[in-house]
């Protein structure tokens, strides 16, 4: 039966149906072909979502629509442009550095994306930067939101492998950070090579304090949340709740833009991107739980390794299988549809579970920015107002620096481990 379920789920998503009603479709056709009680699907479904851990999901993305509205994202633009702004084409090392300081908030890369593009993408057009190229880098800056704790993936990755989600939050930083450095590096290398922007006069050092002062509160966000988790203060799911309430009030009574009229849209935003997500983490339960009863994950794994036992073979072929499945399906489902089979490849090679986790999450971050299916590109493309193949044909730049990031975080393990096992030694 397992393996006609994937057939099955393969032969819809590329009949045309949306991935979590593939996903849902398919477990069910396989419970009734097989003739099992159908009072699995309920069970299932709640077993998968019963998690005190996946409460930090509503939490942050609803921490993220608050900090948006609040206007800490454009607080936090500011004083990045107030930092380099003014080096040779240093707007889009701007919006990197923002995209860098609203992750460790969001947690989302679309959210990211969405956040620290509505607000740079028209500024770089001012600056004679084309729009493609902006909302390309919008996109692409997006997934640094899935590596920079808090992160929403690393979470559920952590719920479903068994990792402690403090690990992995402690093992993206370094991650997150390389590849902040690279997308910036290379936005700097490509404005320059194509002469776009203009030069900026350098921020005096009253402009430099007064954006600080100014943005302060919002700066001062990912300290609370990422310090009382580490801290031990609170859990990483009380920390989203913290970040929440800590929004709400620099929101209202800090900067005073947030109003009680727009708390309405605010929760509809973040209570529709739960809704999804948690929707996909249902569906790809009940689609998991059968590929574990049928011992699919096994087979598959133990096929892998038929191939070969050596470790960095293996880890090559597990990169470019993700790569792929990320241009095609959601995150959150893939990882958890896919969880014991690169759980067991993972054990039985010797690999790090936390590093192996930063490895899955990369890889499924660079997928949400790769054409056809990527969600980043699909909000890079609509809020800067291009096509999404205008876009796509941008993007390739920074697609292939980000697969040269993981790449090398694959084969350094040193990179992801030093900090949690820094803290943990």
């Amino acid at each position: 039966m397992g393996m006609w379920l994937l057939v099955l789920f393969i032969a819809l998503l590329f009949g045309g149906m949306r991935i979590p009603f593939a996903i849902a479709f398919s477990s069910f056709i396989a419970l009734l072909v097989s003739n099992m009680p159908l009072i699995l699907i309920p069970q299932r479904i709640i077993a998968g979502i019963d998690s005190f851990a996946l409460l930090a999901v509503p939490f942050f993305l609803l921490a993220g629509e608050v900090m948006k509205s609040g206007g800490l994202s454009r607080r936090l633009v500011r004083f990045a442009n107030a930092l380099i702004g003014h080096i040779t084409a240093g707007l889009p090392m701007v919006m990197v550095l923002s995209a860098t300081f609203f992750a460790a908030i969001s947690g989302s890369a679309p959210a990211t994306t969405a956040s620290i593009g509505s607000v740079m993408i028209p500024e770089m057009e001012k600056k004679n930067y084309p729009k493609p190229f902006a909302a390309a880098l919008a996109a692409a800056s997006g997934p640094i939101g899935q590596m920079i704790p808090p992160s929403i993936p690393m979470v559920v990755w952590a719920v479903i492998a068994n990792v402690s989600i403090v690990r992995m939050f402690l093992g993206g930083i370094l991650p997150g950070v390389l590849m902040a450095t690279a997308l910036m590096l290379l936005s700097r290398y490509l404005s320059k090579k194509r002469s776009y922007g203009v030069a900026s006069a350098k921020a005096p050092r009253s402009e430099v304090i007064d954006s600080f002062k100014d943005g302060f509160w919002a700066l001062m966000t990912p300290v609370i949340i990422l310090g009382g988790i580490y801290s031990g203060v609170f859990t990483p799911t009380e920390a989203a709740a913290v970040a929440v309430a800590y929004g709400l009030f620099v929101g209202f009574f800090i900067y005073g833009e947030l109003k009680l009229s727009d708390l309405p849209e605010i929760l509809y935003g973040s209570v529709k991107s739960t809704a999804i997500v948690i929707f996909v983490v249902a569906a790809a339960s009940l689609f998991g739980w059968i590929m574990a009863s049928e011992m699919v994950a096994p087979k598959i794994a133990q096929s892998i390794l038929n191939i070969t036992t050596n470790k960095y073979l293996l880890l090559l072929m597990l990169n470019v299988m993700l790569l792929l499945i990320g241009c095609f399906m959601d995150n959150i489902a893939a990882m958890i549809i896919l969880a014991g089979v690169l759980t067991s490849i993972a054990g039985k090679a010797g690999v790090d579970p936390v590093h192996f986790g930063v490895i899955v999450v990369i890889n499924f971050a660079i997928g949400m920015v790769t054409p056809p299916l990527g969600y980043s590109l699909f909000v890079g493309a609509s809020i800067s107002d291009q096509t999404i193949e205008t876009v796509s044909r941008a993007v390739w730049p920074f697609i292939m620096v980000e697969i040269v990031v993981l790449a090398i975080l694959t084969y350094c393990p040193w990179i992801a481990l030093s900090i949690p096992n820094l803290v943990y030694q």
